[in-house]
């Protein structure tokens, strides 16, 4: 891989863990996330996924990096719906 194709993939880390972060603010301590977690994979499936998708057409990316870029976004996911979940919890913890 290129040194400038790691740089655009280390910049998109970043940018997922900025929105990360951003819909994390939006979390509702009363466990209605859903919107939350679907907003975020939105976001990824619209803007990040075209773009891989052109790296690997372009043959910037193999097959294997682009799919390991995508499970590295379903991680991100993951890990956002379990701080949502972790959230929720340590609410309801402080509420009781």
């Amino acid at each position: 891989m290129q040194e400038n194709v790691q740089t655009e993939l280390h910049a998109l880390r970043g940018m997922l863990n900025n929105w990360k972060s951003g819909f994390m603010s939006w979390a509702s301590p009363d466990g209605e996330n859903d919107y939350v977690l679907l907003e975020f994979t939105e976001e990824i499936k619209n803007n990040i996924y075209p773009y891989i998708r052109r790296l690997v057409q372009t043959s910037y990316l193999t097959e294997l990096e682009a799919k390991e870029f995508m499970e590295y976004c379903s991680s991100e996911v993951e890990d956002l719906r379990q701080r949502l979940s972790q959230a929720e919890t340590e609410e309801c913890e402080k509420e009781v």
